[in-house]
């Protein structure tokens, strides 16, 4: 933890040793608001929290109270267990904050599965940052991505793909109703950034997310906060709450 914030605090949503989340504080109040992080790692239980650590240490060395998500997920816990969870803890986050006596304004940054996670929960937040998030598990099962992950995760039937497939995919959702930033790698292997776009091309006739796609981002470096990116980001982040404050 970065020697200029507070102590910070584990607060659990729920009974599973999973369901927690680390809030901290940067050392000078007040905040420019609350990052609410949401990891991936397609699902499996082996990535935890700790990938966005980085990321969270950047946030609060920049002004940002952060609240750093662990949830339910791998075989144990099917969908929309992961769902159900980072919805849980977003409410837990906000009214933690409110009981501080501190804003609730909430960005939700999500990385891959966290982007799933961070789209589909977006009604809980004020603006949803998607770090080269999944937008349609069945493309994601269909093209075989992350070593088989959908299918190990969703599962098949004979007659196709299940229903659920659908349930767990933004790009069958509503659009978010919260300013939404979509980052994306034009090398990303993992979760193409032709999801991306397809996601986007399902969005027509509503408002679209803003963009921010560069040639040379892998699925692994956008959550780093030392690459080139990270800073057009945090300005981003940083004006939709300062949009937001004077509506």
């Amino acid at each position: 933890m970065p020697q200029n914030t507070q102590e910070s605090e584990l607060l659990k949503y729920g009974d599973h040793p999973d369901q927690h989340f680390i809030l901290a504080h940067p050392f000078k109040l007040p905040s420019l608001g609350t990052a609410i992080l949401v990891h991936g790692g397609y699902w499996r239980q082996r990535i935890t929290a700790s990938v966005m650590q980085p990321m969270a240490d950047d946030l609060l060395r920049s002004g940002w109270s952060v609240a750093n998500v662990e949830y339910r997920r791998g075989p144990d816990h099917p969908w929309p267990t992961p769902s159900f969870d980072v919805a849980a803890a977003i409410q837990l986050v906000r009214s933690t904050l409110r009981h501080q006596g501190q804003s609730e304004a909430a960005i939700l940054i999500g990385h891959s599965v966290g982007g799933q996670l961070a789209l589909l929960n977006s009604n809980f937040a004020d603006a949803v940052v998607g770090l080269a998030p999944v937008t349609d598990a069945s493309k994601v099962h269909a093209e075989s991505l992350g070593d088989g992950a959908a299918m190990e995760y969703f599962g098949d039937s004979p007659a196709g793909i299940p229903a659920i497939y659908h349930d767990a995919s933004p790009i069958q959702a509503p659009p978010p109703s919260v300013p939404t930033l979509l980052v994306h790698g034009f090398n990303d292997d993992r979760v193409p950034l032709e999801h991306t776009r397809g996601y986007l091309d399902s969005l027509a006739g509503h408002a679209l997310p803003e963009q921010m796609f560069y040639r040379l981002l892998d699925h692994f470096e956008i959550i780093d906060p030392k690459q080139h990116h990270w800073q057009a980001v945090r300005t981003w982040m940083q004006q939709v709450l300062a949009d937001a404050r004077t509506e």
